[in-house]
């Protein structure tokens, strides 16, 4: 009965009054950010890898035909609900945490641990398993996957997951997060983005049971870990000498994932689809919302990058309620519905004029490439205006070599 007195009182607008500085936050955001929830994000097509070489084009944004769009559940509650009869209703169950059972072991409400992943694909008696952190809240909740290092040499996102997980208290947590720092063991320990096959695991989730070493590894992953969790973020860098901008790649054709991407504080989003093989794609066929996130250069720990991918994260667990914190939500960042990358015309030794993160305008040099033999310069201009969402660190390079990754914000309707 307090519960439905509070709900009409809501309803009628009186809690407002005591909660005015709360609604003063929120109405401050809601004038930076806009209705997201109702919001129509334009965004169009991305080159998905982190490889530049093997990119592979995602499919167009989907525009909703006119008059198909329906309210969300959660955006319209009650409405045109029928009456409720006060003497035939019963008192609501309140629903209670319960244990996690995972790779062979039961976690209890309001534990951590940590446990033990083999693909078993070693030689057995030299067999070494891949740690698993995990956190099963005292409060019943979402369970949340963190996943990184999926290329052995991307050493940010495994910084990301322990700053997250290891803030976590399991007694104030709603919900479980599953964390798997390190999932390329083997291409770690040897520094390396590949498996010992030189495969790309990236490219063979969710996997099989009797296809190549990758195949075998993924199919476990996914089956072992992935398939309990309600939402996944898999977390990567830049490749090949390059770094690129916090951001998110994700399919804004999937109104799951596109609602998803709306927890992550101050995080630039791209649309892509992804590729088939990939396990954010692979998780997304399954029914589990998944997003990838990129932060910094391959083989360094980069103290900003990290900062953002965790901030990030922190809002993600706020805004699910999985956590409640005094959370102070930043300015939110663009959706970029377009990219491209700017190439190399020349051999030489390239030298850049701007940063990750600069706003250019077209025809602007980007930097320069040298011949270290003739001494001749030649610029590298943008071709369009917009962000440097990813970009070469300097290096050699050949004509051909992608440099600069420059990003074209959304136009939001009605400005």
């Amino acid at each position: 009965m307090l519960y439905r007195w509070l709900t009409h009182l809501y309803r009628a607008g009186l809690i407002s009054t005591l909660c005015g500085s709360l609604v003063a936050v929120q109405a401050a955001y809601a004038e930076q950010s806009g209705d997201s929830d109702n919001q129509e994000v334009l965004v169009a097509e991305l080159a998905e890898d982190e490889s530049v070489e093997d990119v592979e084009h995602s499919e167009p944004l989907q525009s909703p035909e006119p008059g198909s769009d329906e309210p969300d559940a959660i955006d319209a509650p009650g409405k045109d609900a029928p009456e409720e009869s006060v003497s035939s209703e019963q008192p609501e169950k309140k629903e209670e945490a319960t244990s996690l059972k995972l790779l062979g072991a039961e976690v209890a409400p309001g534990k951590s641990t940590r446990l033990s992943w083999s693909p078993a694909i070693q030689i057995a008696g030299l067999s070494q398993p891949t740690p698993v952190l995990v956190i099963n809240g005292a409060k019943p909740g979402p369970n949340l996957c963190l996943t990184g290092a999926v290329h052995g040499d991307e050493l940010n996102g495994i910084e990301i997951i322990r700053r997250t997980m290891y803030d976590l208290e399991p007694d104030k947590l709603s919900g479980r997060v599953i964390g798997v720092p390190i999932v390329n063991l083997p291409g770690f320990q040897r520094g390396s983005r590949y498996l010992p096959d030189r495969r790309d695991l990236n490219r063979h989730f969710p996997g099989s049971t009797d296809g190549s070493l990758a195949d075998r590894i993924a199919h476990s992953l996914f089956e072992s870990v992935i398939r309990h969790c309600d939402m996944l973020v898999d977390i990567h860098t830049g490749s090949l000498k390059r770094t690129n901008l916090p951001q998110l790649r994700a399919d804004m054709n999937n109104s799951d994932v596109a609602r998803l991407t709306r927890g992550f504080d101050r995080m630039a989003v791209v649309h892509s689809t992804g590729s088939a093989g990939m396990l954010r794609h692979a998780a997304v066929e399954a029914g589990i919302p998944s997003v990838t996130m990129e932060a910094g250069e391959s083989l360094r720990i980069q103290e900003h990058q990290i900062r953002a991918g965790v901030n990030s994260l922190t809002s993600l667990l706020d805004k699910e309620g999985m956590i409640s914190r005094m959370f102070v939500w930043g300015d939110p960042e663009p959706v970029y519905y377009d990219s491209e990358w700017v190439r190399a015309e020349q051999g030489g030794i390239l030298f850049s004029e701007i940063k990750l993160g600069d706003k250019v305008s077209e025809g602007e040099i980007l930097g320069y490439v040298s011949d270290p033999i003739t001494n001749e310069q030649h610029p590298i201009r943008a071709r369009s205006g917009g962000r440097i969402i990813g970009m070469a660190v300097d290096q050699v390079v050949m004509a051909g070599f992608a440099t600069y990754h420059v990003g074209t914000e959304a136009e939001v309707p009605g400005e």
